[in-house]
């Protein structure tokens, strides 16, 4: 699909820095809408330009309130379709409920295909999103779905700040080439962790498979929530010997006891990225040094600057 309209930059209230951010990147100015609520908490969206014929692309990552958050995307789109934008780009920086991608239960949803279903049905004509719970969402979408990686934000730090004896660790098998693609990069030995969960939000790590005594370790994950699971594969590694803990990970959701469980971690740094902005108690441990907020603003906007050239974004990946 060729556009000739210029890119217009939107966004929803669930990252308004993060877009800002990318308009800087882009050389353009934030495009004016409102975004306030009625008093029933209803999302009162208007456009407050013209649109007829642009390349519209929409920054709204559906993180908490999810469903809220999620809610303004879809009347985002609406709206931008029926004002006759000539494209409307959905950028997901992350995707909500992206871990119920299937039935592993019975009598649970699919609740990621629910929403790719609603996205397209809303009006998008793409989406643009980074480091997706399970890549296989991509085939959720009836329309074209660009797929970043964080990765060489992450990586690319760790290079410019390199940690000796490293050893980069999969906190479950399903992270496995995740782990292996970081480990290549830095030229760091791999580590793997057998984990059992019994239910949501509850972890139990079982077994460390490889050397890590005596190691710097880097845990890699592409998203913590409430930071159970995480906690607990550094405190299997500090069992069994390991010297600093390391965590990095794209999305940090950061719910519930998660600020709580970290602080009592063994783990010294923890590297995250903009996809969700930091809450209150996030930017303090921030402040303590405890977390590193990497931007990802650069990395979209070279993807939305791609989609509206319709050059390949596939130099963007790891």
């Amino acid at each position: 699909m060729s556009v000739t309209g210029n890119i217009k930059i939107f966004s929803g209230n669930a990252h308004r820095e993060l877009a800002e951010k990318i308009c800087r990147h882009l050389s353009c100015d934030l495009g004016s809408a409102s975004t306030d609520r009625f008093s029933d908490g209803e999302f009162n969206f208007q456009i407050g330009e013209n649109v007829r014929g642009a390349d519209v692309f929409i920054i709204q990552p559906t993180c908490p309130p999810t469903d809220e958050s999620l809610m303004e995307l879809l009347i985002m789109l609406d709206t931008f379709k029926r004002a006759s934008a000539e494209r409307v780009t959905a950028v997901i920086p992350y995707f909500g409920y992206a871990r119920s991608d299937k039935k592993d239960r019975p009598r649970v949803p699919i609740a990621a295909k629910l929403i790719a279903n609603l996205i397209d049905t809303s009006g998008a004509d793409r989406v643009l999103t980074i480091d997706l719970h399970a890549s296989q969402i991509q085939g959720f979408f009836d329309i074209p779905v660009d797929h970043l990686f964080a990765a060489p934000v992450i990586v690319n730090y760790f290079q410019d700040n390199p940690i000796d004896n490293l050893v980069v660790v999969a906190p479950d098998t399903g992270g496995a080439e995740r782990a292996r693609a970081y480990a290549k990069r830095l030229d760091a030995g791999l580590v793997l962790v057998d984990k059992r969960r019994e239910k949501a939000n509850v972890a139990e790590v079982m077994n460390v498979v490889g050397e890590v005594d005596g190691m710097n370790c880097l845990i890699v994950d592409d998203m913590c929530d409430t930071g159970g699971t995480i906690c607990k594969v550094a405190a299997a590694l500090h069992k069994n010997g390991a010297n600093e803990i390391y965590a990095c990970f794209s999305h940090g959701v950061l719910s519930g006891n998660a600020i709580k469980n970290l602080r009592g971690s063994h783990i010294k740094k923890i590297i995250v990225t903009d996809t969700i902005p930091l809450d209150e108690k996030g930017l303090v441990l921030r402040d303590e040094g405890r977390i590193e907020v990497l931007t990802v603003a650069e990395l979209l906007a070279t993807g939305i600057k791609s989609i509206h050239d319709e050059t390949s974004v596939s130099f963007l990946f790891i």
